[in-house]
């Protein structure tokens, strides 16, 4: 969940490298710390508790750290409480190796009793620490290279890591090495750069290597030499990204969360657009046969999160429309369950980063088990993007603030894509419902833009609600299904408490909760649903709530139950809930700017959950 950066190169390397963690600051704001080499020169280490402003300020923007080769790191606690001690990079007792980590040793307290054993001392709390002295150890007893350092370390270490390191002795290189947590390198113009994440280094190169499991690279000046765990060299071919730069910047916009809520539009459609040729959703180029896709018995959808969400909303459309049975999985809890899974049956892995520690962990699970494999990803070469048999990429860009929003509905968009060609391919859509289908699908990305018109009437009533306690979201069927992502939305970035309940199950105790002045956001979509709906409504007011709802346009009737009411476009139902979802995102994000609150950087969170 931390973030990772690496400069060698010509500039100076302190400001490449607060510019880096400036990009990826969204994976861990508890600490930062940078390490840099001037030549032969020892290492100059800053580290700062808090935001990166406070390590900008304690550098002076990088300006007092002088040298062209250094690592940098932004950290998101998982051993050792928040502090200047247990904040990255840290380094042997003598120097020697200087390094910063994003992952879990899960038997460091072994390792380190191992080095205590060998005189060395630990002035931190962290897994880290300890894996550095080991590399150190090993570089020593074996008076090797870096490279036979690291192999033996790695031998030891079981976890996961993405490791950058600096020795003493080989001033001007970075050694870097992986295993289950991401990190990409790149080259350009005679330097290299390494980082978790592709924005950190979007502004300076296009052309990125991505490292696999349990392999290692020295980064030289613009050149990079990748080994396997034996230390043999081995090739990594690079890859091209196509991201626009600007993409990863604010653009105006106060917060990148306003910002990427905005891009949705631009993010359905690219994602649509690249499912569809010759005027029809066609699917075939994700390498799955017709034949397999008719003898389907079963399909699990696998997630965390909002990809969860999405995975509960894709399990109503692709039942309904392809007529599939679909079993929806938390990954951290598929992953340990033992359960009778079908063998003709294709296990969907959902993720925006395509690094998610237990979705991953899921994916190799499914793998094991020899069932067919599909990851829905945004990042090119991610992990379960290069792990799965098939991959459909979302079209959705970097995604900076910790809330999705727009990965949240390009991962949608392609959920939808896939139950319309899964059903056509099954022969439960006609060719002329399909053209419906899809006419339908091109139209979201302007009626998002219409929602978005409208958005200062949320703004006004989230001001009036801001100070709520306690939020309850309900609705109905696909309904029910976009009220838990409204509901984590809220809770997220405002901290107001808030759940989502399937409607009927109000009268099952959660009705007891409802007092005086508690938000009840209902949400509407479903025409065969919506009196159902109202009823409940009608029984929570009676009970002293506050009522919010939001419906399609021509269902008026609703502002005769609701204290307020807002609208999205009507549509086929099976795809309301693209629309459906950005008021609630809109009211999310005016509930937390209300209270004052970071909506991009909300406490305890980090963006991609690289850890179990």
């Amino acid at each position: 969940m931390c973030g990772i950066v690496g400069f060698n190169g010509h500039h100076e390397a302190a400001a490449v490298l607060l510019d880096g963690l400036t990009k990826l600051e969204y994976r861990g704001y508890d600490s930062a710390g940078i390490a840099v080499r001037d030549g032969s020169k020892d290492a100059t280490i800053v580290k700062a508790k808090g935001r990166l402003d406070h390590l900008k300020e304690k550098t002076d923007n990088g300006r007092s750290v002088i040298g062209t080769c250094g690592i940098g790191h932004t950290r998101w606690a998982t051993h050792g409480e928040p502090s200047e001690n247990n904040a990255h990079p840290h380094c042997s007792d003598d120097g020697n190796v200087i390094g910063v980590h994003n992952g879990i040793i899960e038997n460091y307290q072994e390792l380190k009793e191992k080095l205590l054993r060998n005189g060395y001392t630990f002035y931190s709390e962290t897994d880290t620490e300890v894996a550095i002295k080991l590399v150190d150890y090993y570089y020593k007893k074996y008076l090797g290279t870096p490279v036979d350092a690291i192999n033996h370390a790695l031998v030891r270490i079981r976890g996961s890591y993405a490791l950058e390191l600096m020795f003493k002795e080989y001033p001007d290189e970075i050694y870097a090495a992986r295993k289950d947590s991401p990190m990409i390198l790149g080259v350009a113009d005679g330097e290299s750069f390494i980082a978790s994440d592709v924005p950190a280094i979007l502004k300076h190169t296009r052309t990125v290597y991505y490292i696999g499991n349990l392999q290692m690279a020295r980064v030289g000046k613009g050149e990079i030499t990748f080994y396997n765990l034996d230390g043999d060299e081995i090739e990594i071919e690079p890859k091209t990204i196509d991201w626009d730069a600007e993409a990863a910047e604010k653009s105006g916009y106060e917060h990148f969360m306003m910002k990427e809520i905005h891009e949705q539009p631009k993010a359905v459609a690219d994602t649509l657009h690249s499912a569809v040729k010759d005027g029809k959703i066609d699917l075939a180029g994700l390498g799955l046969t017709e034949e397999e896709i008719r003898e389907l018995q079963q399909i699990y959808i696998v997630a965390c999160g909002s990809a969860y969400h999405v995975g509960v909303a894709a399990q109503y459309t692709i039942e309904d429309l392809a007529d599939i049975p679909v079993r929806v999985e938390l990954a951290s809890e598929f992953r340990y369950r033992h359960i009778p899974l079908a063998q003709n049956a294709l296990v969907i892995i959902i993720s925006q980063s395509g690094e998610t520690a237990d979705s991953l962990a899921a994916l190799r699970k499914a793998k094991e088990k020899n069932l067919k494999t599909l990851g829905i990803v945004n990042v090119i070469g991610s992990s379960i993007a290069r792990e799965a048999d098939h991959v459909f990429y979302t079209m959705a860009g970097p995604e900076i603030a910790v809330a999705t929003t727009k990965a949240y509905s390009a991962q949608l968009i392609a959920a939808d894509c896939i139950a319309v060609y899964f059903g056509m391919v099954r022969g439960r859509i006609t060719e002329e419902k399909g053209a419906e289908y899809l006419d339908a699908l091109e139209s979201l990305p302007k009626q998002i833009e219409k929602i978005l018109e409208d958005k200062e009437r949320l703004q006004w009533f989230a001001s009036k609600q801001s100070n709520a306690h306690d939020v309850f979201f309900i609705g109905r069927g696909m309904d029910y299904a976009v009220t838990l992502e409204g509901s984590l939305k809220l809770k997220e970035i405002s901290y107001v408490h808030s759940e989502a309940y399937a409607a009927g199950e109000l009268k099952h105790g959660t009705i007891s909760l409802i007092e005086d002045g508690t938000l009840v956001i209902s949400v509407l979509t479903q025409k065969a649903l919506i009196e159902k709906t109202v009823s409940n409504m009608v029984e929570v007011k009676s009970r002293g709530a506050y009522l919010m709802g939001l419906t399609t346009y021509g269902n008026y009737d609703i502002e005769d139950v609701a204290d307020f009411t807002t609208y999205i476009p009507d549509t086929d139902p099976h795809f309301a809930i693209s629309l459906a979802v950005v008021p609630l995102q809109l009211l999310a994000y005016y509930f937390a700017v209300s209270r004052g609150l970071d909506v991009d950087k909300p406490r305890n969170l980090a963006k991609s959950v690289t850890v179990e």
